[in-house]
């Protein structure tokens, strides 16, 4: 997470075989996370950040309150702050990066399963 350090994101997240969220760099007040996905997080939402995502490997779903976007290798996709949403993989995993705001608060939203 030091400035002007070259990060293997593939290095990062060979070693994982579960769920797992690494913060990889801070920048101005955001933060760049990869993500490893082998099960479906909770619904939730977050009152202060957009939350921006881009795979990197295998299928991500993100499951929105009317519909679900599946996310391919090199696309990336937006999530406005105070959208309830729900992220999983296709298949056994998936990785990506995340890029929100340090200071994320997370809520989780019960009125789903």
């Amino acid at each position: 997470m030091t400035p002007l350090t070259v990060i293997d994101i593939k290095q990062e997240t060979d070693a994982f075989n579960s769920n797992k969220n690494i913060p990889l760099s801070f920048f101005n007040d955001h933060v760049v996370r990869v993500g490893i996905m082998t099960e479906a997080f909770y619904w939730h939402y977050h009152p202060n950040s957009d939350e921006t995502f881009l795979v990197t490997e295998g299928i991500l779903l993100i499951d929105l309150e009317d519909r679900t976007v599946e996310l391919k290798p090199g696309q990336l996709f937006t999530i406005p702050a105070n959208v309830k949403h729900r992220t999983r993989p296709l298949g056994g995993r998936s990785v990506n990066l995340t890029f929100e705001l340090a200071g994320m608060e997370t809520v989780r939203d019960t009125d789903f399963t």
